[in-house]
């Protein structure tokens, strides 16, 4: 099986391939990237994490993200899945990285 981080690398192409192995998704030739990773993941049982691809402007989304994250890595800690909770921790602080650069951008953007 494959890992997210993997997925990501993929290219669409490949990741129709893939998903063509899965009986569950129909349509996979006119899916973006995206929708193909989340599908994918769906099909395998996975939990449906935001795609680095994705960059939402509104800060408020981004916040739930990372209280979701939190959640799951405190999950993580009680199973003592150490790979899992580094990976969840890079994830929060990149979001908490993005919600900063959007303030800062929100009051430059004020002030002009």
């Amino acid at each position: 099986m494959m890992e997210e981080k993997d997925l990501e690398k993929l290219t669409a192409t490949r990741l129709r391939e893939i998903a063509k192995q899965y009986e569950g998704i129909t349509g996979a030739h006119a899916m973006k990237k995206e929708q193909l990773i989340r599908e994918i993941r769906k099909a395998r049982g996975e939990p449906d994490r935001p795609i680095k691809r994705e960059k939402s402007q509104d800060i408020g989304k981004i916040k739930q993200t990372i209280r979701a994250l939190k959640e799951e890595r405190h999950a993580a800690e009680e199973k003592k899945e150490k790979k899992t909770i580094t990976t969840l921790k890079k994830e929060i602080k990149r979001f908490r990285r993005l919600t900063r650069k959007l303030a800062k951008a929100k009051v430059k953007s004020a002030k002009e």
